[in-house]
């Protein structure tokens, strides 16, 4: 299982770094039923200006479209970061079976690390939880782009501080 969870992972990881590449925080998400890719997608924020527009929620539109239903049974979800709040509702909402994510969020993860919505029995659906799966390459997608997030701001702002004495 070890080994699958590492396959899908990798492809999740692949999603991330297409955010990445457009200045978007690197976080990328793969649904698979049965062996199938129902889904896959990335954040896009920035990019639409929409503060709904995490990976987990554009992939799970994208396999409720593709099933034709908004029950996701025995699907697994497979993000880069911890879910959010946001995101964990959901997963709950959509009935995904499983979430198995790489790096944890100790700021915001309601995968079990800040809080654990994903498995609160007073909710009427549960998901098994798998953590840590390429946490390390996960988290330096992260650790990379706010590094250089914060690089660009600081030749920014050099920049326009030239500009103005100029």
């Amino acid at each position: 299982m070890e080994k699958e969870h590492s396959f899908y992972m990798q492809l999740a990881i692949e999603e991330a770094k297409k955010a990445a590449a457009i200045y978007e925080v690197p976080i990328g998400a793969v649904i698979v039923k049965n062996g199938e890719i129902l889904a896959s997608a990335h954040n896009l924020r920035e990019t639409e200006q929409t503060a709904i527009a995490h990976a987990e929620l554009l992939a799970i539109d994208e396999a409720c479209k593709k099933t034709g239903t908004w029950r996701l049974d025995d699907a697994v979800l497979y993000v880069t970061l911890e879910p959010c709040a946001m995101c964990s509702g959901a997963i709950i909402l959509s009935r995904v079976a499983k979430v198995v994510y790489g790096a944890a969020d100790p700021k915001g993860g309601c995968a079990g690390t800040f809080m654990n919505l994903l498995q609160d029995n007073r909710f009427n659906h549960q998901s098994e939880v798998v953590s840590g799966i390429l946490a390390d390459e996960c988290g330096q997608l992260l650790t990379d782009f706010f590094r250089d997030l914060r690089t660009r701001k600081k030749e920014e702002k050099k920049r326009i501080t030239k500009i103005n004495k100029g």
